[in-house]
């Protein structure tokens, strides 16, 4: 005889509904299996009824979560609802015959928990592999952001810093300092070769992080850019620094 079986996706929330609808159909209660999965335990109950095992699916159980017993339902659940307590460290409440985590005389809690380090190197890898396959679908969108930030800040483009910037009327500036002494002529000339690095420093800086923000989530680049904007707005011009 062959059976038909199906799987469906479950909420904890429609849990006793269901038993309460499969009780009233004439089902019978299968089993309750729990699997120690990448995003907690996953439930599986499964129902039989004219041939057909029909299993549930509730997904990542964590710690914290309580689900409902189905023992009001069907009294043949306890065994498995108390198995699934004592291995999984999965809270049932309303258990009908609750052994209170001693159905099992267990040296280690939770054993059904535990993962060799084989299968933590390999959820590991593949935490990295959906990563950066995430990352490299972000990519193209990421560049058009990037375009289309360049496009509005010619400044800003990568690879191309600019060059240290001369203060505007240097012919000026000599004539204007002539008669004054030579050693404050000396400082005033050494504060602006040093504005004038920290401007091409700054500059290259930019387009380093702007290659950085190219590999970006989109909207996170966008959030960082206007960061640094509304930095750059609060900072004190040099004209300014230079006024006080």
């Amino acid at each position: 005889m062959t059976l038909e079986t199906e799987f469906v996706p479950l909420c904890i929330e429609e849990l006793p509904a269901l038993a309460a609808e499969k009780k009233a159909e004439g089902a019978r209660f299968v089993q309750l299996l729990a699997v120690n999965a990448e995003e907690g335990v996953d439930l599986i109950y499964t129902f039989m009824r004219d041939g057909v095992l029909t299993n549930h699916e509730i997904k990542g159980v964590g710690p914290s979560t309580v689900v409902p017993s189905i023992t009001d339902q069907f009294l043949a659940a306890f065994v498995f609802e108390n198995e699934v307590h004592d291995l999984f460290g999965v809270s049932i409440s309303d258990i009908a015959i609750d052994f209170g985590g001693n159905f099992y005389a267990l040296a280690q809690k939770e054993p059904m928990t535990i993962i060799s380090p084989e299968q933590k190197a390999a959820r590991e890898k593949a935490r990295k592999l959906a990563a950066a396959k995430a990352a490299k679908e972000r990519q193209p969108a990421a560049r058009a952001a990037q375009a289309e930030y360049l496009a509005g800040h010619p400044d800003a483009h990568p690879g191309k810093p600019r060059g240290p910037i001369e203060p505007s009327g240097s012919d000026d500036l000599d004539a204007r300092l002539a008669g004054v002494d030579p050693e404050k002529v000396a400082r005033v000339k050494a504060a602006l070769a040093a504005k004038a690095k920290k401007a091409s420093e700054t500059a290259a800086g930019n387009a380093e992080l702007e290659k950085k923000l190219a590999g970006m989530d989109p909207e996170k680049a966008a959030k960082v850019r206007a960061a640094m904007e509304a930095k750059a707005r609060r900072e004190p011009s040099a004209t300014e620094k230079e006024g006080e």
